[in-house]
């Protein structure tokens, strides 16, 4: 069965309180970048895994995130990214 890595992103929804976006917005803001009008701070997950096929193995990120690694009610996630590991290690070296 092939491995994958799957990259997901997941940030606090709109209109939900983001302290951490907030004060990254601040100090843009104080070292003079006043166009900036939003931050939100998030995560950057990475996961590596087996699966029958990429469809497979991006359905079943989703249902990662959606049980655990976002949280439905406060945050947003998407698949940004699903990449067979052996195809990158290929094109790593060749």
């Amino acid at each position: 069965m092939p491995a994958y890595r799957i990259e997901i992103r997941v940030v606090p929804r709109r209109g939900i309180l983001d302290p951490q976006g907030k004060a990254v917005a601040d100090a843009l803001h104080s070292l003079g970048f006043p166009e900036v009008t939003d931050v939100r701070v998030g995560r950057h997950v990475v996961v590596e895994t087996r699966a029958a096929s990429a469809d497979e193995a991006q359905r079943r990120a989703a249902e990662m995130c959606e049980r655990l690694l976002a949280n439905p009610v406060t945050e947003d996630f998407e698949i940004e990214q699903v990449v067979e590991i052996a195809a990158v290690s290929a094109a790593a070296h060749g």
